[in-house]
């Protein structure tokens, strides 16, 4: 990867588009800081991400996979309450208030009456939600999101979108990456471009998505379609061979 230079601001969404293969999921982990870039740097707040501890950006930083795996029939609530152990020192368990925390995020998401499923028997879609639950209740500054609606179906995306918007409102820099650039339209958010490990364009998603870029970026012919009376909220629907 290249020529990489971005920045997000408090409130602020940053959705990444890019084909597969283009570098989306090796950027996630610079940002993370499990990837160290050859050149140049990721800084949080000022402070380069290469010199904080793994709990020091846990502490800034939540992150919602794709997907996750565990070897432990942990129940939902259970997962969604990890995303405390950030703020628990040592040996602690949970408080009540960590609790009431993680109780209150399944409750946004719309997923309380998962809470004592095991998270090994949800569906896909299911344990993304739990996923996005989890990133609100470890209540950092930054969340970042790889595909957080992959798994969704309609219906949810919309609920995970909502709640992505809601969540930037309260002053939470999200960075998201995304196939779909109709979530973008959706979101009235900052778009970055991503092709072959190199950004290609940055702004206004109105600016940057338009049909040329997005035939160029995915090597396809496309076909914008808008919906004007809902607010201009645009679809790319790929031409059949």
């Amino acid at each position: 990867m290249t020529d990489i230079d971005l920045d997000v601001a408090a409130g602020e969404i940053l959705s990444i588009l890019g084909p597969n293969g283009a570098g989306k999921s090796t950027l996630v982990q610079c940002l993370l800081g499990l990837l160290r870039p050859e050149t140049g740097s990721v800084r949080l707040s000022g402070d380069d991400v290469a010199r904080l501890t793994r709990l020091e950006i846990a502490r800034r930083i939540a992150y919602v996979p794709q997907s996750a795996q565990t070897a432990f029939a942990f129940e939902a609530a259970h997962m969604v309450l990890t995303g405390r152990s950030v703020h628990i020192g040592g040996m602690g368990a949970p408080s009540e208030k960590d609790r009431q925390i993680a109780e209150d995020a399944m409750r946004s998401v719309g997923i309380l009456h998962l809470r004592r499923r095991l998270f090994t028997e949800l569906s896909g879609g299911e344990r993304q939600l739990v996923l996005i639950a989890r990133a609100m209740a470890q209540e950092t500054p930054v969340i970042v999101m790889d595909e957080p609606t992959a798994s969704l179906d309609l219906g949810n995306q919309g609920r995970a979108l909502g709640l992505i918007r809601d969540l930037a409102r309260a002053g939470k820099s999200i960075v998201m990456t995304t196939h779909l650039p109709d979530q973008a339209f959706n979101l009235r958010c900052r778009v970055a471009l991503l092709k072959a490990g190199r950004l290609t364009a940055v702004g206004p998603v109105d600016d940057v998505c338009e049909t040329g870029a997005m035939n160029e970026l995915y090597g396809a012919r496309l076909h914008r379609l808008t919906d004007r009376a809902a607010g201009r909220l645009s679809a790319f629907v790929p031409e059949l061979p």
